[in-house]
C-alpha cells in the first residue's frame, strides 16, 4: 500500500497523473522554440526585403524627376543613391525626350537568394514636356 500512497490513489490503482507526464513539456517546447524562431526570422527577412524593394522604387522616382528636371547626371545619380538601399547601382539613360532611371540592389541578409531588386522610372523631360508647339508660318 505504500506504493499507492505516493500517486495520490490509494488502492484504486491508478497511475499517477503528474509522472505520466513529467517532461513532455520541455521536449515539446525544445522542438517548437527552433521552428518558431525560423519562422519569425523569415518573416522580419522578408519584410526587410519588402522595404528595400520600396526604397529602390522610391530611389528610381526621385532620379526620375531629377533627371527631367535637367539636373546633371552626377547629381541624378547622387540623389538616386542617397534614396536607394546600401550598395545599390543607378544607370540613367536619355531616351529622346524621355529619362530612364534603373535602381538595382542585392537583397538584404546572407546575400545567397538568386534574385535582385530591381526598379525603373521613366520621366519626360521638362524641356520637351513644357516646349510651345512649332507654329507654321510664323515669319510670313
Amino acid at each position: 500500500m505504500r506504493g499507492h500512497e505516493r500517486s495520490g490513489h490509494e488502492g484504486r490503482g491508478l497511475p499517477n497523473a503528474r509522472g505520466a507526464d513529467h517532461g513532455f513539456v520541455t521536449a515539446e517546447a525544445a522542438m517548437v522554440l527552433p521552428v518558431l524562431v525560423l519562422v519569425v526570422t523569415t518573416l522580419v527577412w522578408g519584410l526587410l526585403v519588402v522595404l528595400a524593394q520600396i526604397q529602390c522604387v522610391d530611389a528610381a522616382r526621385v532620379g526620375a524627376r531629377a533627371a527631367a528636371r535637367q539636373d546633371p547626371e552626377d547629381a541624378v545619380t547622387r540623389v538616386t543613391r542617397e534614396a536607394a538601399p546600401g550598395g545599390a547601382r543607378v544607370t540613367v539613360t536619355r531616351e529622346g525626350e524621355h529619362v530612364r532611371v534603373v535602381v538595382v540592389a542585392d537583397p538584404p541578409g546572407l546575400g545567397v537568394l538568386p534574385f535582385r531588386l530591381r526598379e525603373e522610372a521613366v520621366a519626360e523631360s521638362e524641356e520637351a514636356a513644357g516646349a510651345p508647339p512649332a507654329q507654321e508660318g510664323a515669319g510670313s
